[in-house]
């Protein structure tokens, strides 16, 4: 049982940047797709940022040269930053983990972009 558990989240002004991290236990993190969805109120769950297990990026078009994922495998860990951050990406954002038969998904962090 793979498990996946999301900090970094919280209340930022317009313009400004957060990292959110997951921190992965229970199953081979190297060999999965690992990637960052979010989910807006009223609104339906989004992929925002994937990461293949060879390193292959791909991102949600809104987000393309503000946000960057990575991945350190020796540490079982993902990353988002995320820059010039702007109301519109007001959400909870999600980890998943996709293997060849299961997805894996964490609990969730807010971010908020106010002033």
């Amino acid at each position: 049982q793979v498990q996946l558990v999301e900090s970094g989240g919280g209340l930022v002004q317009p313009g400004g940047s957060l990292r959110l991290s997951c921190a992965a236990s229970g199953g081979l993190f190297s060999i999965a797709t690992m990637g960052w969805y979010r989910q807006a109120p009223g609104k339906e769950r989004e992929l925002v940022a994937a990461i293949t297990r060879g390193g292959s990026t791909n991102y949600e078009d809104s987000v393309k040269g503000r946000f960057t994922i990575s991945r350190d495998n020796a540490k079982n860990t993902l990353s988002l930053q995320m820059n010039s951050l702007k109301p519109e990406d007001t959400a909870v954002y999600y980890c998943n983990a996709k293997y060849p038969l299961v997805d894996y998904w964490g609990q969730g962090t807010q971010v908020t972009v106010s002033s």
